[in-house]
């Protein structure tokens, strides 16, 4: 059965061994959705919850609404995305030029994993009708990256500084579409 802490620890002492052995890690624990949900709670509004942070290892637990979308971005950190429950949709860039094209698509059910390096560019949507959960890993601090973010304008691919602001405010009308729904 799934538990936080010791989850966390493990993670922790895998991350020395590198990325590899923390998917395994993340493998395992998604593959018991049931557990997770039981520990963490079931998951009732969009939204990103801290279950580990440090300048080494960040560990989140994503809440996404259904049908959101947010823009392409980098991390500048290598990581990991372990789907719980629902479905998640990874579009991954390229740059080209000035702008970005889409490379490639990975979309990732309940108990599926996905590895990113840490020059990948993703855009993330899910693409159901419900909630989906998802635990992601990353190397490093995630609130205070060593180098700066980037996102990529929606429909003009153009990339601009991070903006957390930004991404608040789309998880908070992701929030407010979801509450208001019948």
């Amino acid at each position: 059965m799934f538990n936080r802490d010791h989850f966390i620890e493990n993670c922790i002492r895998a991350s020395a061994e590198g990325q590899g052995a923390v998917r395994e890690l993340l493998a395992e624990a998604v593959s018991d959705s049931r557990g997770i949900i039981t520990e963490l709670g079931e998951p009732v509004l969009p939204g990103i919850t801290p279950l580990y942070h440090s300048c080494e290892l960040t560990i989140l637990n994503f809440v996404w609404a259904p049908q959101m979308t947010l823009m392409p971005h980098n991390h500048n950190m290598a990581a990991l995305i372990g789907v719980y429950s629902g479905r998640e949709d990874n579009i991954f860039w390229r740059r080209k030029g000035e702008v970005i094209e889409a490379a490639a698509a990975k979309s990732l059910g309940s108990g599926e994993v996905a590895s990113m390096g840490s020059s990948i560019i993703h855009s993330v949507t899910n693409p159901i009708d419900k909630l989906t959960s998802a635990i992601h890993i990353y190397s490093g601090d995630f609130f205070a990256p060593d180098e700066p973010r980037s996102s990529w304008d929606h429909e003009t691919l153009i990339e601009e500084a991070w903006d957390v602001e930004k991404v608040q405010t789309l998880f908070f009308q992701a929030q407010q579409r979801f509450t208001a729904s019948p």
